[in-house]
């Protein structure tokens, strides 16, 4: 094969010839006898190159790919793997953005907007203890965006009283801006997140609340975690206790 250039590859696994055949076309051959044009693939350009210590094979402008091969490089196994992970969040808000397109703005926009709305409505609708309830819950909601400000390294109190005034003056995708160290319109900065997942995240963060606190109390017996020690001598009645479990009976009085 060299001779005449043709690149040749010896042991490539099953799943790596499936991508290649989905991209370039053309099907496995077990045999280099009688190989017509129609079991042949094609790409625009093939090229194989070294990374690092390892070499890999490059084929470009495949004519039935859908999707590209991202190589990730790095220093430690740790930060690949971060990397990967924060490369697969993109990925899957990109695919549920394109599914569903419902969006609202990011950056705790939307979650100071349900935290102003829940306020006015206890104030005007609720009279009772449950607007204490509600305005609690409210409350909790405004954690996201402080905590996008503590990790900003920002004034998370003051960055919160701004957005609790543009809230209430109807501002409703007024969010953190973390480029200019305070308060934008996230919506008109491309700020944006899924409608799905944001609901989705709302709901299990409740559904989780509501079962925590449903527990009222919770039960620990200390002597069933403390070892008993060797020369300790069992209660009254215990190895009775023990024996009428094996099948004998207590004996007559």
């Amino acid at each position: 094969f060299a001779d005449r250039d043709i690149f040749c590859a010896g042991r490539v696994a099953s799943a790596d010839l499936d991508r290649i055949i989905q991209a370039c076309g053309g099907s496995i051959q077990s045999t280099c006898s009688d190989i017509r044009p129609e079991h042949l693939g094609a790409c625009g350009r093939f090229e194989e190159k070294q990374i690092g210590n390892e070499r890999f094979n490059f084929f470009e402008d495949c004519p039935e790919a859908k999707t590209c091969t991202l190589v990730l490089r790095g220093g430690a196994e740790q930060f690949i793997a971060e990397v990967e992970r924060s490369l697969h969040d993109a990925i899957m808000i990109v695919k549920r953005a394109i599914k569903h397109n419902t969006i609202v703005a990011g950056g705790g926009a939307c979650e100071m907007e349900i935290s102003a709305y829940l306020h006015r409505y206890a104030d005007k609708s609720i009279s009772n203890k449950q607007q204490a309830i509600i305005k609690s819950f409210a409350k909790a909601l405004e954690v996201i965006p402080r905590q996008l400000c503590d990790n900003a390294g920002f004034d998370a109190t003051d960055i919160l009283n701004k957005l609790r005034v543009e809230h209430r003056k109807g501002s409703t995708w007024a969010g953190v801006d973390f480029v200019h160290e305070g308060i934008a319109d996230n919506m008109e900065k491309f700020v944006w997140e899924p409608a799905l997942v944001k609901i989705n995240a709302i709901q299990a963060a409740t559904e989780a609340s509501c079962l925590i606190l449903s527990v009222d109390e919770t039960i620990k017996n200390e002597e069933s975690q403390a070892p008993q020690a060797p020369g300790q001598q069992l209660p009254p009645g215990a190895a009775q206790r023990a024996l009428r479990g094996r099948g004998r009976g207590m004996p007559r009085r």
